[in-house]
């Protein structure tokens, strides 16, 4: 397999064709340096991007402290994008359900989903960073205890339910959706699962989607799900796993890695302020490679070969997923992030999906009966000149 030069955009595909869809994860990670209002437009032209290419769905964070993350509110940012799209889903990747009151909340995916159309998404999420927490006087060991309360309530409420609750931290007094979804039963919902089994407890008893880093362990957050599924009289499926995986991709894997300087440096920055000790554990291991430090991290620098490569060495450690998410991290420039997508489109999904077999079985067919064909058709053509004239 070629890994090296120009990457080689064809090769048999021979086993069973998957249908594996295609987003784009972004928490998003604008540097500092630049202006904040031209980060957003540029966040909307690339999901149109995205669109064009024929990515499925996109998903975008909340994040409240830190500088690079810089949406506060995804339903905003949900509500413009679907006026500058008409097909690609687009997702609240995560609501920092602890943040809000759970009334607010499906109320405003309520509405989300009826000016979508049913294209928006709802992930659920405790909240990331823990200074977004300190602002609001939340202390880290109450996040994961408000995530699963709020969850129930947002659940029965846009299910349709009357509800009274008292809570600590909100207050229900015989409260109800005055509208009804405009997705049947409810919106698409899902929930991410880390280091902790809240999330996929969730999505087993809601038969909620996961949204989960194709880094960990997926299969156990999965088997967690699943087997709380089951208690609940949920079957999952796994067309609603989600894995995200950090690619950048470029013809050959020197323009990749160069490619990828732009960013990296500031990302980095930013991680040794969320996390010092993972910030410290990959520069020791990884110094400035920005190759390795991204392998790391469980992405992947490289060529439309190694990606195809990278991702069937996952399906076989994590099993099926329906969907894969590559994370917009901005490494890149906007030009280098925009062309790894559609490399991506163009030559690695179809071969991982082996979505062209059937192009392929056309073609070794043809090819394989070239003399017979050839020469059936200059037999005809000297038969058709030799008749010239003649009645």
């Amino acid at each position: 397999m070629q890994t090296r030069g120009k990457t080689n955009l064809w090769r048999p595909c021979l086993t069973e064709s998957r249908h594996v869809r295609t987003g784009v994860f972004l928490p998003p990670h604008h540097g500092n340096d630049e202006d904040v209002s031209l980060c957003m437009q540029r966040d909307f032209e690339l999901v149109q991007w995205l669109e064009y290419l024929g990515f499925s769905e996109v998903w975008m964070g909340e994040h409240h402290s830190g500088g690079m993350q810089i949406y506060g509110s995804p339903d905003l940012f949900i509500a413009a994008a679907a006026e500058r799209t008409s097909r690609i889903r687009i997702g609240a990747g995560v609501i920092s359900v602890p943040y809000h009151h759970p009334y607010m909340i499906a109320d405003r995916m309520i509405q989300l989903d009826h000016q979508t159309r049913g294209r928006a998404m709802f992930g659920f999420g405790p909240g990331m960073l823990v200074s977004d927490a300190a602002m609001l006087g939340i202390a880290p060991e109450q996040q994961r205890a408000r995530l699963v309360e709020g969850v129930d309530v947002i659940h029965r409420l846009v299910s349709g339910e009357v509800v009274t609750h008292d809570s600590e931290w909100f207050t229900l007094r015989d409260a109800s959706m005055q509208l009804s979804p405009y997705s049947h039963p409810l919106p698409e919902m899902t929930v991410v699962t880390s280091r902790t089994p809240v999330g996929s407890r969730l999505a087993g008893r809601y038969n909620f989607g996961i949204l989960t880093h194709g880094g960990g362990d997926v299969n156990a957050s999965w088997a967690l799900a699943e087997e709380t599924g089951r208690e609940f009289g949920n079957q999952l499926s796994r067309d609603n796993l989600r894995v995200v995986v950090s690619f950048h991709l470029a013809e050959t894997r020197e323009e990749a890695a160069k490619a990828v300087e732009f960013g990296l440096e500031p990302w980095m920055r930013y991680l040794e302020a969320l996390n010092p000790a993972s910030y410290a554990d990959s520069r020791a291991k990884a110094g400035n490679d920005a190759a390795k430090l991204i392998a790391l991290r469980g992405g992947l620098v490289g060529t439309p070969d190694d990606a195809v490569e990278f991702l069937e060495r996952m399906w076989e450690r994590t099993g099926p997923f329906g969907c894969l998410l590559m994370t917009g991290t901005n490494w890149m420039n906007f030009e280098a992030t925009k062309r790894s997508y559609e490399l991506m489109m163009r030559y690695v999904m179809p071969r991982f999906n082996k979505a062209n077999r059937q192009r392929e079985r056309s073609f070794d067919w043809v090819y394989e009966n070239r003399e017979a064909f050839s020469g059936a058709n200059i037999a005809a053509i000297n038969k058709a000149v030799a008749s010239a004239g003649r009645p």
